[in-house]
């Protein structure tokens, strides 16, 4: 999606295509992880506008910082960093049930919600600075997830700056 080609519907049906079945099925497990939390932190038209809004924000900075590429965007992805955004300011402490293999052992460990989306979030940013070529693009990730950074804030019903309160 060059910039001759943008269109302020393709931006938002961006934010629902998928590249193909692997796409698509890892998308929905960080939707089925992540976004539940987040959308019980929003309420459901304050999530549906949060997702919407970080799938546009990750499209428009894909295209601002790729625009000569020739390549279809699809912005599905940034939609979802926008949810992990939006996860890691509100559950920075959760522990996240990982998948670590080690050799042919398959162990599963608990890991902060901050050291597992940080250390992903690094890793898009340095694929996006390194210009690595895969298909993807992750300055849409990276896109999103500062979308989400910044929108939760908006979105979500939770009182920031203010302790939070002891059920007695």
């Amino acid at each position: 999606m060059g910039i001759e080609n943008f269109t302020v519907l393709r931006v938002f049906t961006s934010v629902f295509l998928h590249a193909d079945l692997f796409h698509i099925g890892g998308n929905m497990v960080y939707l089925w992880i992540f976004g539940g939390n987040v959308e019980n932190s929003c309420g459901h038209i304050s999530f549906l506008l949060f997702y919407m809004l970080s799938g546009v924000i990750a499209s428009i900075t894909m295209l601002l910082l790729n625009s000569r590429s020739t390549v279809p965007a699809i912005g599905a992805s940034g939609a979802i960093y926008g949810i992990l955004g939006g996860y890691i300011l509100l559950y920075p402490r959760a522990r996240i049930r990982t998948v670590v293999l080690s050799f042919y052992i398959v162990n599963f460990i608990r890991v902060p919600a901050f050291a597992l989306i940080g250390f992903w979030f690094i890793l898009q940013v340095l694929c996006s600075l390194a210009g690595v070529m895969t298909g993807v693009t992750y300055t849409a990730h990276v896109g999103g997830f500062v979308a989400g950074l910044l929108l939760i804030y908006l979105f979500a019903r939770r009182r920031w700056n203010r302790p939070q309160q002891r059920a007695t």
